[in-house]
């Protein structure tokens, strides 16, 4: 599931649907196999950028703007991540405040 790299190119209408697709369950998956998945996309686009930012220290990067691009998309998809966590942990916080 390519959700972060579809999200520059997909229209409103394929959006709305993939959000559809999102909330309803899907046999077979869990919260863990989605989040995995997730966190290995990340993993996969911080490493083209570490790979971009070596051929720009060695002058082997053949376009600049590509670059900058993978740089760029590098650092939102950390920064969605890191929400995305600091939401979960607080989710987690007010679960363990609630009381029965």
């Amino acid at each position: 599931m390519d959700t972060i790299n579809n999200i520059s190119s997909a229209s409103t209408a394929e959006l709305l649907q993939q959000k559809n697709d999102l909330q309803t369950p899907q046999s077979g998956t869990s919260f863990a196999k989605e989040l995995k998945s997730a966190l290995n996309e990340v993993n996969e686009i911080q490493q083209e950028s570490e790979e971009a930012i070596a051929d720009l220290a060695t002058g082997q990067v053949k376009d600049l703007h590509q670059a900058a691009l993978a740089i760029g998309k590098a650092e939102t998809s950390m920064k969605l991540m890191l929400e995305i966590r600091n939401k979960a942990l607080n989710a987690y916080k007010e679960i363990g405040r609630t009381q029965l």
